[in-house]
């Protein structure tokens, strides 16, 4: 997804994630962070969205990248949604958690808030390691004091009707599971903007 340049005098949220905050299967302009986009500017207009997200990436490829991403964009918050694809990749815990940990601290580094979106994996990989996983996220925003969303898909990967939410793949939401993906990340957000 494109980053436009910071407006000046604008505070700035930064989104770093994966394919489920860059828009993957949709219309642009229809995911979570563009919505959010539209919210924060109605609720909190000092700040202005940037989407730095990037389908496929990893905890490892977002901690490569965030570097050039604090320094070019200077943010106030930023919100990190890695982990789902080292999960699909069966990576090591320990390594999503060193990567996830290192990227709030170089956030918190340059005095950004920094508010951690936590992902679930399908019991499909076994209960150990899909429980384990989900515990990834609570423990580094436990130990680094940062905010916290357990689970992105609260509400649409554990609702009645899942599956009419999910695209094809049965792994990217589709568009009218947006607006629940917003609902569970704005409560906590919104702490961060005061």
């Amino acid at each position: 997804m494109a980053v436009k340049a910071q407006t000046p005098g604008r505070r700035t949220v930064l989104v770093v994630g994966d394919s489920m905050s860059a828009e993957y299967g949709l219309r642009r302009g229809s995911g979570w962070v563009a919505l959010l986009a539209q919210k924060v500017s109605s609720e909190a207009p000092r700040f202005e969205v940037q989407n730095a997200s990037i389908s496929g990436d990893t905890t490892s490829g977002g901690r490569s990248r965030l570097p050039a991403l604090l320094n070019q964009h200077k943010p106030q918050v930023v919100v990190i949604e890695l982990g789902g694809n080292d999960a699909l990749r069966g990576l090591p815990l320990k390594m999503t958690e060193d990567n996830l940990t290192q990227m709030v601290q170089a956030s918190q580094a340059v005095g950004a808030k920094v508010l951690l979106v936590g992902m679930q994996v399908p019991p499909n990989y076994g209960a150990a390691y899909s429980e384990d996983f989900s515990r990834t996220f609570a423990r580094v925003a436990t130990a680094q004091k940062t905010a916290l969303v357990p689970f992105l898909l609260k509400g649409v990967a554990d609702g009645p009707d899942a599956m009419r939410l999910f695209q094809a793949d049965r792994i990217h939401p589709t568009e009218a599971a947006q607006a629940q993906m917003l609902a569970n990340v704005w409560p906590e957000l919104k702490r961060l903007l005061k």
